[in-house]
């Protein structure tokens, strides 16, 4: 599969969820408000590397299979087309918990026009997937989770700005996030 996203030579889009979104990490050329249709947004996996670890994972979004997902499409150039790609892979796989996959996304302004783009897909087979969290599970995850890119808390409170800036709704990352503002006014946590 990874074989014909690196041979093709015209411009490749990127589709962000999560930090992808608030810090994709790559050179682009456009950045557009999309639509995947087929699979969601949901915090569905325990981070080992960013924002956790082994002994205290984090948990961090995936996409899984079912419903929609409003994200951020990057269009990068051809020419760094094979540099964003292996970016993407040392980012995103670290630990194969996501298939790298190419999905059609439609872009919000222009709902008739859609692409291929490149993401990212949740593996269900895979350790680290989480499946769906109790609310109280998920504070958790995320008081305690702290990894080579930083506090889960701060992942996950920067990924409901981002969707606040987008006008997306997300009424249980939403819940989330208040809660750990309140935690950490109240507890210093």
């Amino acid at each position: 599969m990874t074989t014909p996203l690196t041979q093709n030579s015209g411009d490749l889009w990127v589709f962000g969820y999560g930090s992808l979104m608030w810090r994709p990490g790559f050179e682009f050329q456009e950045r557009r408000h999309a639509r995947l249709v087929g699979a969601h947004r949901a915090l569905c996996v325990y981070s080992f590397v960013h924002r956790g670890t082994p002994e205290k994972p984090g948990l961090v979004l995936g996409l899984d299979q079912g419903g929609n997902c409003r994200g951020i499409a990057y269009r990068v150039a051809a020419e760094k087309r094979t540099e964003t790609i292996d970016y993407l892979r040392a980012r995103e796989q670290v630990t194969m918990v996501y298939r790298e996959a190419w999905r059609r996304i439609w872009l919000d302004d222009d709902p008739q026009r859609n692409v291929q783009a490149l993401t990212y897909m949740v593996d269900r087979g895979h350790e680290q997937y989480a499946g769906q969290l109790s609310l109280a599970e998920q504070l958790h995850y995320c008081r305690q989770g702290h990894g080579r890119s930083g506090a889960c808390r701060d992942y996950v409170l920067a990924t409901a700005k981002e969707l606040e800036a987008l006008d997306v709704r997300d009424d249980s990352l939403h819940l989330l996030a208040a809660q750990l503002k309140g935690s950490h006014e109240t507890h210093g946590a």
